[in-house]
């Protein structure tokens, strides 16, 4: 990896398959997420990150309404159905999305009837509670139901967080509690690890977007953060060989933080990682993504620090 290698943005990221079955869908047959989708099987990272992707397409298109018609019965047809109007219903809103939401429900339910396994609808019920009924006994329900199946479902632990956000439905300090609590508990290797530099961002966001004339771009909580170093030693050092699906999405949030910190020596090898992925969050909640993102790059790359490295 060179600094100069331009970026992708591609959705799919490495994922060669999924891109394929995008362009499949992209001219409205489903044959190729479905063919994806079997291949995928209980692979839970990988199935919940390819659903996502393609029902972004999905939200805007009509082949995964088509494939469930065609296969009803369809565990597959059904998640994907099922994440397609879990979409459509938050673009909507909380009003005008509510019949969507109703709907996405009860899909996702049938997909589980088909498929009880299945810890993919259960994510996205998730996601319907945190965006239109956020009933926390419900909540604790469906997340009851995930850790039976994969306790240390990376994507439920997303959802989860993002619930607990002050601007969403938890109380102050309640989203650092949590991600803090599964970060200590999970075991070594798990970008669960993450999820307090997750919130350390958020909470970064939200503070700028209500006092964005005190609290400027140079006032940051990264300097001395120790979640920086927890992430490291819990995460980073310990990971699997083969990355997770949303690896870009969890190395981004480290290099940002590392960066941040001024710990560009250490930021390098994380870089490296990433190659040409780099991801609008968090990068965005400190300035233009893109360029703040080739900057501190740069800086990881530069001479000295590679010598360094």
């Amino acid at each position: 990896m060179t600094p100069g290698r331009s970026l992708d943005t591609h959705p799919a990221r490495g994922d060669e398959a999924l891109r394929r079955a995008l362009e499949d869908a992209s001219m409205g047959r489903w044959e190729g997420p479905r063919d994806l989708l079997l291949s995928t099987g209980p692979d839970w990272d990988r199935r919940i990150f390819r659903l996502q992707v393609l029902a972004e397409a999905g939200a805007r298109l009509r082949f995964a309404d088509t494939w469930a018609k065609a296969e009803p019965r369809s565990p597959h047809a059904l998640a994907l159905l099922g994440n397609v109007q879990a979409l459509r219903a938050m673009i909507a809103g909380r009003d005008a999305g509510w019949a969507l939401m109703k709907d996405a429900w009860a899909t996702c339910r049938a997909t589980l009837d088909v498929w009880p396994q299945d810890v993919a609808p259960l994510v996205v019920l998730l996601a319907l509670l945190r965006t239109h009924a956020p009933d926390r006994n419900t909540l604790g329900s469906v997340w009851e139901e995930i850790k039976q199946r994969d306790p240390w479902n990376r994507e439920a632990h997303h959802e989860i967080v993002t619930y607990l956000f002050p601007g969403c439905h938890g109380a102050q300090g309640e989203a650092m509690w949590w991600a803090e609590e599964q970060a200590s508990m999970a075991p070594r290797g798990l970008p669960i690890a993450v999820l307090p530099l997750v919130v350390l961002a958020e909470s970064h966001r939200s503070r700028q977007e209500r006092d964005w004339k005190a609290y400027g771009l140079t006032i940051h909580p990264w300097v001395e953060c120790p979640q920086i170093d927890h992430a490291l030693e819990r995460w980073w050092r310990y990971r699997a060989p083969l990355p997770h699906a949303c690896f870009a999405d969890d190395a981004n949030y480290l290099a940002h933080a590392l960066s941040f910190a001024n710990r560009h020596h250490e930021a390098l090898e994380i870089f490296d990682a990433i190659g040409p992925y780099a991801t609008h969050a968090p990068w965005s909640y400190c300035g233009q993504a893109r360029e703040l993102f080739l900057r501190h790059r740069a800086w990881a790359y530069s001479p000295q620090r590679r010598r360094h490295h």
